[in-house]
C-alpha cells in the first residue's frame, strides 16, 4: 500500500505542478487587461476621441478575438498544448506597448483588433488546459483559476492606477508592462501539460458553428461578460465625466472592481460546492442588480465604486462556471469551451459599442441601465450552469448540486 500511495502521489505532482503553472498563466494574461483598462483614459484624451468613437474602438479586441479563437484548438493540434500556449500568450503580452502608440481612431482600431485576437486565442488555450487539469484532479478549480486572472487585473489595474495618479505617460508604463509579463508568461508556460494530439486525430475544424449546449450556457456566460466589460473599460470614464473625479481616483474604481471579482473567483470554488452552482449564480445576480442600481443612483464617487464593486461580486463565479459546463457537456468539450468563448467575447463585442452609442444618444448613466438589466439575466438563467448528478467510484449515491437537492432548500 506504502508503493502504491507513493506512486499515485508521484503521477499526481506534475498536474499539481500544472494547476500552478495555469494559475500563473491566468494572472499573467489578467495582468494584461487590468493595465490595459486603467489606461483607456488616457488614451481616450490624447487622441481627443468622442464616447461613441472610445466606444467604437474597443468593440475592435472582441471582434478580433470572435474571430481567431477558432482557430486556437487548430494551433494546439498542430504544436502541443504547451508550445501553442506558449506562444499565444507571448503575443498577446507583447501587443500591449501598440495601444498607446496608435496616431488616431482608425490605428486604434486596427491595433485592437489584433490586440483581440491574441487575447482571444491564448483565454482558449489556457481553459482548455484549466478544464484537463480540473478533469485529472477530480475537483473544482475553474473559479479559482479565473480568480487568479482576477488577481492579475487587479495587480496590472493597480499599477496602472500609481501610473495615471503620477501622470506617467501610457506609452512608457505598458511598454515596461508588456516586458515585464511578457517574460512571465514564458517561464510560467514552461509547467504547464504537455498534451499533444496523437497521429490519427484529425485537426478540428478551421471554423465551426458552437454546438447547441454552448449556445445555452453561453448565453448566461453573455450577461455576465456584458456587465464586467462595461464595468472594466467604463468604470474610469464614468468617474471621470459623470462624477468628475481626478484621474487617480477614476483608475480607482476600475482597482476596486477588479479586487472585488478577485477575491470571489477565489473562494468561489468553496462557495459553489457548499451551496451550488445554481443558488451561486442566482445571489449574484441579484447583487450585481443592486450594485447596477447604485452605480447609476450614485451621487458620490464613493457610492459609485461601491456599486461597481457589488457588481464584480455579483458576476464573478458565472464565466468560470460556464467553461466548467462547457467541459462537462457533449461528446467534443473543446469545440463546447471554444464555442462558450465566442460567445461570451462576442458579449465583449457589443458592451462598449453599445455602451457608448447609448451614451452618446443619451447619457452613460443611462449606458449602466442595460447593464443592470442584463444582470438580471443571470438569476433567470441560471439553471443551465446545474452541475450534473454523479456516481463515485464506490458506487455510492450519485452527488449532484446542492442547490438543486430539495434538503438543502431552506
Amino acid at each position: 500500500m506504502g508503493r502504491l500511495k507513493e506512486t499515485g502521489a508521484s503521477e499526481m505532482r506534475p498536474v499539481r505542478w500544472a494547476r500552478v503553472a495555469v494559475a500563473a498563466v491566468f494572472a499573467v494574461h489578467g495582468a494584461v487587461t487590468g493595465n490595459f483598462a486603467t489606461r483607456i483614459p488616457w488614451i481616450q484624451e490624447r487622441l481627443d476621441l468622442s464616447a461613441g468613437q472610445l466606444g467604437l474602438a474597443l468593440a475592435f479586441p472582441a471582434i478580433g478575438a470572435s474571430l481567431a479563437m477558432p482557430l486556437a484548438g487548430r494551433i494546439s493540434h498542430r504544436f502541443g498544448a504547451r508550445a501553442a500556449l506558449r506562444g499565444l500568450l507571448a503575443l498577446w503580452t507583447a501587443w500591449l506597448v501598440m495601444p498607446p502608440l496608435a496616431p488616431g481612431l482608425v490605428w486604434l482600431c486596427g491595433v485592437l483588433l489584433v490586440f483581440g485576437a491574441t487575447a482571444g486565442t491564448s483565454d482558449v488555450a489556457m481553459n482548455a488546459l484549466g478544464v484537463e487539469v480540473e478533469n485529472r484532479l477530480g475537483r473544482s478549480i475553474m473559479s479559482g483559476l479565473h480568480g487568479m486572472w482576477s488577481v492579475g487585473a487587479l495587480t496590472g489595474s493597480a499599477a496602472g492606477t500609481v501610473a495615471a495618479h503620477a501622470g506617467a505617460d501610457a506609452r512608457l508604463h505598458l511598454g515596461i508592462a508588456a516586458a515585464v509579463l511578457t517574460v512571465l508568461g514564458a517561464v510560467v508556460c514552461h509547467w504547464v501539460l504537455d498534451l499533444r494530439s496523437t497521429p490519427e486525430e484529425h485537426p478540428p475544424p478551421r471554423f465551426a458553428l458552437p454546438p447547441r449546449s454552448a449556445l445555452i450556457i453561453g448565453a448566461v456566460g453573455f450577461c455576465a461578460v456584458f456587465a464586467e466589460g462595461a464595468s472594466l473599460d467604463w468604470s474610469a470614464v464614468y468617474l471621470r465625466d459623470v462624477l468628475d473625479t481626478s484621474p487617480g481616483l477614476a483608475a480607482a474604481c476600475t482597482t476596486a472592481f477588479s479586487c472585488t471579482m478577485a477575491g470571489a473567483r477565489l473562494v468561489g470554488d468553496a462557495v459553489v460546492g457548499r451551496f451550488g452552482a445554481v443558488r451561486t449564480v442566482r445571489t449574484g445576480g441579484v447583487l450585481a442588480t443592486a450594485g447596477g442600481l447604485l452605480v447609476v443612483t450614485a451621487s458620490t464617487p464613493a457610492l459609485a465604486i461601491a456599486g461597481f464593486g457589488l457588481i464584480g461580486l455579483g458576476i464573478a463565479v458565472v464565466v468560470p462556471l460556464a467553461f466548467a459546463a462547457a467541459g462537462r457537456s457533449g461528446p467534443a468539450p473543446s469545440q463546447a469551451i471554444t464555442g462558450v468563448a465566442t460567445i461570451t467575447y462576442t458579449s465583449g463585442l457589443i458592451a462598449p459599442a453599445a455602451m457608448g452609442s447609448i451614451a452618446d444618444l443619451t447619457s452613460l448613466t443611462i449606458s449602466f441601465c442595460l447593464v443592470t438589466t442584463l444582470a438580471l439575466g443571470l438569476v433567470a438563467g441560471a439553471g443551465v450552469l446545474r452541475i450534473p448528478a454523479r456516481t463515485d467510484a464506490a458506487g455510492s449515491a450519485p452527488h449532484s448540486d446542492p442547490s438543486t437537492s430539495r434538503a438543502s432548500l431552506p
